[in-house]
């Protein structure tokens, strides 16, 4: 395509793909996001690589499976040697702008280990220009929010309370006590439309990312009654926590260690005491921030519209992990159910408008965003890199053979506000699962406790745990080593196509 080749790449937090229209949650307003669904290709079976956010966003960008960029759980540290999208971009002559976050914990053989860096959930990925950072600790935002003249409390964390003194934390039906224009999504796309000004006709990339609808779970007015709990989908979970805690020992842990406190300000409890009723309200809440999202982002669009660039600019959209919402009893992103890992993914390609509207139903990951946004502006997809660019996807179809299983990992090994491995007696690079999943079969392999199968078909929530039944015993067989062979596959291979010959250095090309 002639001309400029934009890119907005738009990265939401813990949005789960089956809280999409288009994928059948018609009880969900999201116009804009419908509207690129209809303009673009919507991905039906995408699943990110890895959760939690830091593992997460380092398979979205670096394109490598959590098994060789190891920065495995929160706060660990991301190799300096990995090519992220970023310095990619820069590689292919563009000046890639990011707002939001990346939770990138730097290579500790690059600084000193008095960085203040270390003493956060994570930084900035290397390659990005900040044009509007929510930073570590989020000041940036709190600095906008004194600027505009909203009292900052002496714990700054309490912005995110519920209206009202007398307020009750937990899930409710209570506004936020930041005004809808002062909200971190509108911060956000204040950043959004202010850099694509200052832009003006240059090509651009941009990482436009949100924090919402991430925890704390408490949407501003007018957002926060937008939808009603008894019209929310039902909990999916076991008659009790004890029952459900009998499935599998890591399984059990999180049941017991997870605190309302981490989605809710200043919340007491377990996550898994929560009833049916909080259960229903803080899904309605969540629904109230995905709108809130939804119409910041038509902010954007109209913006492109305006200025022409909508035919010109690829448009992606996706988010880092789920969120189990009291699925399995559970909050948060974590462990092997689906919630946590089914995402959205929607590419809107203006050099290919005639696929527009169609859902693809191919197994696809979140380490093909960083391929295809290369394989798009005519970038180096990098020799090691484990996704594959979705461009032949998105034409109607691949021209090689495609993937017959989703992958995904998790490492569960201790950090500072979570401890399994005592729980569990496990050592630290013990404390980790993979996942290969298909229409029929879901196989979960850990490194030092049992396994787990599912029959999707006929257990598509996932409560019925096959792995030691004589009967499936091929069946954990196959799929084993349909793991097996995938990491073989994908072992790290930055430098394994070069050759030393009498000639000298030959290099060889994937055919």
């Amino acid at each position: 395509m002639p001309g400029r080749r934009n890119v907005l790449l738009i990265v939401v937090d813990q949005w789960r793909a089956d809280f999409m229209p288009v994928l059948g949650a018609d009880f969900l307003r999201t116009p804009n996001l419908d509207r690129l669904c209809r303009e673009g290709v919507t991905f039906r079976n995408h699943v990110t690589t890895t959760v939690p956010c830091g593992p997460a966003r380092a398979s979205l960008l670096t394109g490598l499976y959590q098994m060789n960029h190891r920065a495995v759980q929160n706060t660990v540290p991301l190799d300096a040697r990995h090519m992220g999208l970023g310095r990619a971009l820069r590689n292919a002559g563009y000046d890639p702008a990011l707002i939001g976050y990346t939770t990138t914990t730097p290579d500790p053989r690059t600084t000193g280990p008095k960085d203040p860096r270390f003493t956060t959930l994570g930084d900035l990925m290397d390659g990005f220009r900040s044009v509007g950072a929510f930073d570590p600790n989020m000041e940036g935002y709190f600095g906008w929010l004194a600027h505009k003249g909203f009292p900052l409390p002496a714990r700054r964390a309490d912005v995110w309370l519920p209206e009202g003194e007398d307020a009750v934390p937990g899930a409710t039906s209570r506004p936020s006590r930041l005004p809808a224009e002062l909200s971190d999504s509108s911060f956000f796309t204040e950043r959004a439309l202010t850099y694509l000004k200052g832009r003006g006709d240059k090509p651009w990339f941009l990482h436009l990312g949100y924090y919402r609808p991430h925890p704390p779970f408490v949407a501003s007015a007018p957002y926060h009654t937008m939808y009603r709990p008894e019209d929310m989908p039902p909990v999916v979970r076991a008659a009790s926590v004890e029952a459900e805690s009998e499935q599998h020992p890591m399984l059990d842990f999180y049941l017991r260690s997870i605190r309302q406190a981490s989605f809710f300000e200043r919340a007491g409890g377990a996550a898994a005491e929560l009833d049916e009723a909080d259960i229903a309200q803080m899904r309605a809440t969540y629904c109230g921030m995905m709108t809130e999202v939804d119409d910041c982002l038509g902010r954007v669009f109209e913006h492109l519209d305006e200025t022409g660039q909508w035919e010109d600019t690829m448009i992606v959209f996706t988010s880092d992990h789920g969120e189990q919402l009291g699925d399995h009893h559970l909050l948060g992103k974590l462990g092997y159910f689906d919630e946590s890992f089914r995402i959205p993914l929607v590419v809107k390609d203006p050099d290919r408008p005639q696929e527009a509207g169609r859902i693809e139903a191919a197994f696809t990951e979140s380490v093909d965003v960083m391929p295809t946004i290369l394989d798009w502006v005519g970038g180096t997809i990098p020799r090691a890199c484990d996704g594959r660019s979705l461009l032949p996807l998105i034409e109607g179809g691949a021209s090689h053979p495609w993937r017959d299983v989703m992958h995904y990992e998790f490492d569960f090994r201790d950090i500072f506000y979570s401890k399994p491995e005592g729980d569990l007696g496990l050592a630290m690079d013990e404390c980790s699962l993979c996942v290969v999943q298909d229409a029929k079969w879901k196989y979960v392999h850990f490194a030092a406790l049992p396994s787990l199968l599912f029959d999707l078909e006929a257990d598509p929530q996932q409560f019925r745990n096959l792995a030691e039944d004589p009967g499936h015993a091929s069946v954990v067989a196959t799929y084993a080593q349909k793991a097996l062979s995938l990491r073989l596959r994908h072992a790290d291979r930055t430098l394994t196509h070069f050759r030393a010959t009498p000639q000298g250095l030959e290099e060889r090309t994937t055919p």
